[in-house]
């Protein structure tokens, strides 16, 4: 992803703790409404709300007492797989949902400041710009 190299890469806005958690922890599976054929580098970008019902989740609550970055890019992952519920196929996976399948995530350093967008969005080059110098700083 950090690659000069044309990659296609998109971003996804997620509601905090989650974003953090997929960033800084061990969630692998985005739950969400809808379906994707997209493959590839997916930016995690933290929006600028904080989910209410976090608190009554048990895997979120390591990440309600530490900073929740907003409206920033935490990292990026490589999401390679996109299926419907098959039961519960990990701990974070939601019953209902569309399970994102992620995988080789990494953190950035310190977020990258950026407003977010509904649904997989594509981010700007100078955004990509900006988080090939945060992760060279790593």
């Amino acid at each position: 992803m950090i690659q000069r190299a044309p990659v296609e890469v998109r971003a996804l806005t997620l509601w905090q703790p989650w974003a953090s958690a997929i960033a800084y922890g061990t969630k692998r599976i985005e739950n969400r409404r809808w379906a994707t054929d997209y493959r590839g580098w997916l930016l995690i970008h933290a929006g600028v709300t904080i989910d209410p019902a976090a608190k009554y989740a048990v895997m979120a609550r390591p990440f309600l007492n530490r900073p929740q970055p907003v409206s920033a890019v935490l990292g990026w992952a490589r999401l390679d797989d996109c299926h419907a519920d098959d039961g519960m196929c990990t701990l974070w996976s939601a019953r209902g949902q569309w399970h994102w399948h992620l995988t080789d995530v990494h953190r950035l350093p310190r977020p990258v400041p950026w407003p977010g967008a509904r649904g997989l969005w594509t981010p700007t080059p100078d955004l990509l710009d900006q988080i090939r110098e945060a992760a060279a700083h790593a």
